[in-house]
């Protein structure tokens, strides 16, 4: 009943300005597409450190060219406080997405991470609350929860965080909140939860999980799985936070300062997963290779969200589960094969 309620709510969705930050990464591109086929205008900004112009090129290839007419892009950096004052004019509503995504690269590099994960989280709050902007989302992450071992995650019980990619995340709530009480400047924080899905980037050393593996099963290499297997996610596809990031926008909530978890409130074990993407390779189960290695340090063994609060406040629902998250990347990812 939540989904028809909200496709009914997104496709008679007034026209608005939106701003998203990170526009040319995994996550923006995805809310982008979205957007521009809602009839929206939207202005984005990304520095192309992580994010690809491949990436808005797909977008404009999907939606076509009169849509992608209501798309301006900005090549800048919203730690640069110059940059995000010149997209913020005219914009109704902001999607911050853009950030240092890697816990690994936040370990060798402490430094730069603070840069794109603070400096410019606050620089595009103060600078939306300067432009009184009437709706601000931004995205946090489950790595919040950090050695709290209670399960499901509830947006109230936080552990100690164990990176610092998560201590920024916590910074950026903790500012949100601050915002609220010295403002009045209502916030809205997304703990996304292991997104996956179409245009998430496979390579390198710090590659999420699932791309890395559609990519190692493409290229009939093998599956490493670090640990018995049993490690368990809440593995959310990308249509789901991009419904999660447009509710929290066009909802009418009283000024506060919010955060939501963002995923399916399910999870799915590691070993489950591997099998899964080789299922919908259509491979069969003699010729699947995974690999079991020793388990790896500071890894957190299972993640799980309680989703009610953000079911009752902004009416989400997961719209795809793991298993059409699942299908749906691997098709994608089999007609894609310069990514």
């Amino acid at each position: 009943m939540n989904n028809i309620k909200n496709n009914f709510r997104l496709n008679s969705l007034k026209k608005k300005t939106w701003l998203i930050t990170g526009v040319a990464g995994f996550i923006g591109s995805n809310i982008l597409e979205k957007l521009l086929y809602l009839d929206q205008k939207v202005v984005g900004i990304d520095n192309l450190s992580t994010g690809f112009l491949k990436n808005l090129k797909s977008v404009e290839n999907t939606v076509g060219k009169k849509k992608w007419k209501k798309f301006k892009f900005v090549k800048g950096d919203v730690s640069n406080l110059k940059d995000c004052n010149k997209v913020i004019k005219n914009v109704d509503i902001v999607l911050h997405q853009a950030a240092r995504g890697s816990i690994p690269k936040s370990t060798k590099d402490p430094i730069t991470t603070n840069k794109y994960n603070i400096t410019a989280f606050l620089n595009i709050l103060n600078v939306s609350r300067e432009n009184k902007i009437k709706s601000f989302v931004y995205a946090s992450s489950s790595s919040v929860y950090g050695d709290s071992k209670k399960l499901p995650k509830i947006e109230t019980n936080v552990g100690n965080v164990l990176s610092n990619y998560a201590l920024t995340k916590k910074v950026n709530e903790e500012y949100a909140r601050l915002f609220f009480k010295l403002y009045n400047f209502k916030t809205i924080g997304l703990r996304y939860f292991n997104v996956f899905g179409k245009r998430q980037n496979p390579e390198g050393d710090y590659a999420a999980v699932i791309p890395k593996w559609i990519n190692n099963v493409k290229k009939n290499h093998p599956i490493i799985i670090y640990g018995d297997g049993r490690t368990s996610r809440d593995f959310c596809p990308i249509a789901n936070v991009v419904n999660a990031n447009i509710l929290a926008g066009i909802v009418n909530l009283e000024p506060q300062n919010y955060v939501f978890n963002v995923g399916t409130g399910t999870r799915t074990s590691l070993k489950k997963l591997g099998e899964t993407i080789y299922k919908y390779f259509k491979i069969k189960k003699n010729k699947q290779k995974i690999i079991f290695k020793d388990f790896r340090k500071g890894d957190i063994r299972h993640s799980l969200s309680d989703i009610r609060k953000i079911k009752k406040i902004l009416q989400y629902s997961p719209i795809d589960s793991f298993n059409d998250g699942i299908s749906k990347t691997v098709n994608w990812f089999k007609f894609n094969s310069n990514v």
